[in-house]
């Protein structure tokens, strides 16, 4: 009895007092409406704090020694900067070996990585100190099992471009293949995602947009190896 008095109480109240049913209303609108920025502004902020933590930035120094800028103003592939699916990418090991392989991008960022500061210097007279990282190659080749008669490793580009280096000194000099420079991954102008770090050869060696790896028990002449460049392309001391 006691409770349906109060309930006849309250709603005589409500419809004496329809301006406090507004107002009580509006506050809880009010309530409402704030909890949604409030949220909403949390959302931004972990987005940005999310941001600001993973965000590349660029290494400018290693080991007391000043590197080059990421960034540059000039282009010399034949083609111009290539744009790689990287959904769709496999990097293609074959030729003399016993077992091809097919990677895609993530799968090799999950080999060891290897971290060294090397000077790239082109034929043209121009250098850049860089600091690399990316994998050994003979470490890609593991699984593959090549075959002992191998001479050449041969570097296939997206655009077409190709060189090759000798398979010895892939060995003794431990070659890596680099995707990020100074700490900033490759971009589609440095050669996104794979490009060769042939260290002590010139330019022309350091294939970028790289898809393709074949080792072959012959010689090969790449793209500008067949327009006169030297083959062997070590740099004049």
């Amino acid at each position: 009895m006691l409770g349906r008095r109060l309930r006849r109480e309250k709603r005589k109240e409500s419809i004496a007092n329809p301006a406090k049913k507004l107002y009580v209303s509006s506050i809880e609108e009010r309530r409402v409406c704030m909890k949604r920025i409030n949220i909403s502004f949390l959302v931004i902020l972990l987005a940005m704090l999310s941001a600001k933590v993973f965000a590349q930035v660029e290494i400018h120094e290693y080991e007391g020694e000043a590197l080059s800028p990421y960034d540059r103003q000039y282009d010399n592939s034949i083609k111009g900067p290539q744009i790689v699916d990287i959904s769709k990418y496999k990097l293609l090991i074959n030729g003399k070996i016993q077992q091809a392989q097919s990677l895609t991008y993530n799968e090799i960022l999950g080999f060891p990585p290897v971290t060294r500061a090397i000077t790239l210097n082109c034929v043209e007279g121009w250098s850049e100190d860089l600091l690399f990282k990316g994998v050994r190659l003979i470490d890609l080749l593991k699984k593959a099992n090549v075959n002992k008669e191998v001479q050449t490793v041969i570097f296939y580009a997206v655009d077409g471009y190709s060189s090759s280096l000798d398979y010895k000194f892939i060995i003794d000099n431990d070659i890596m293949i680099a995707y990020e420079i100074n700490g900033i991954k490759l971009d589609s102008e440095r050669g996104f995602p794979l490009q060769v770090v042939a260290e002590s050869k010139y330019g022309y060696k350091w294939v970028k947009w790289l898809t393709h790896i074949e080792l072959s028990d012959k010689p090969y002449e790449g793209y500008w190896e067949k327009r006169g460049y030297d083959n062997g392309a070590d740099l004049i001391k």
